[in-house]
């Protein structure tokens, strides 16, 4: 099973974009585009990167009530990206809006975009959760429990920390995505995440993708970076 490593376009404008893209010269990636580019120059960014020959992961974790998210994802489908997102917190019923505008908004003949579902950010810690979401269950529970949400709402699988890959993989099978961020290098620092892990890890404890950021886009030698993420990614298991 081919597993993807994506790289997180966490850049400002297209230029900036370009600028790091052209530093890989024919490497076809698999790139991530969030809220804070997609914001600033539109779809017009995703047409730029598709036909560059990249696939993208459209980052937008949508959240909102089903029919806003059904329209919405109507027409994030005709912009050909690979894998799109939505809150798991918003429920099974918005959920399911976000399959049934994915599917009326392909074009006749492509295949629609995978979409998984956010279950808890890397950000997040069993603290706050507690504290500030006045949620009492385990982290992990939570996970878990949007996991079965949004297998059961017809999703593709979940973006989730690594380290709750194997119970998810246990539970819902393999076939279910596991989509991990939060991975760094041992030597990088953890900048604003807490449930981390390095490519190795991610790959031993059987995570479908890993998306990595600052590990290689603000390295000194991003290509380079990037060949050691990705070998790290790969070894494992072979």
């Amino acid at each position: 099973m081919q597993r993807p490593l994506i790289i997180a376009l966490d850049f400002q404008d297209r230029q900036e974009v370009d600028g790091f893209l052209q530093k890989f010269e024919d490497e076809k990636l698999y790139v991530k585009v969030g809220m804070e580019l997609f914001y600033q120059e539109g779809p017009s960014i995703i047409s730029h990167i598709k036909q560059l020959g990249h696939r993208i992961f459209l980052d937008l974790k949508l959240h909102d009530i089903p029919n806003t998210v059904k329209q919405a994802m109507r027409g994030l489908a005709k912009l050909d990206v690979d894998l799109v997102n939505v809150h798991a917190a918003g429920g099974k019923k918005m959920m399911q809006a976000a399959i049934e505008g994915l599917e009326a908004g392909t074009p006749e003949g492509k295949k629609r975009p995978a979409c998984i579902a956010v279950t808890q950010l890397t950000s997040t810690s069993q603290q706050m959760v507690e504290d500030e979401l006045l949620i009492k269950e385990e982290i992990n529970d939570v996970v878990l429990h949007y996991a079965k949400l949004a297998s059961e709402s017809g999703l593709d699988g979940v973006v989730c920390s690594t380290h709750e890959v194997e119970r998810l993989n246990e539970t819902l099978g393999s076939t279910f995505m596991t989509v991990t961020p939060g991975i760094r290098m041992k030597e990088d620092s953890l900048d604003d995440q807490t449930r981390i892990a390095t490519p190795d890890q991610a790959r031993h404890l059987g995570s479908t993708a890993i998306v990595v950021g600052r590990s290689i886009t603000k390295a000194q030698n991003p290509y380079r970076a990037y060949l050691n993420v990705k070998k790290a990614w790969e070894e494992i298991g072979e």
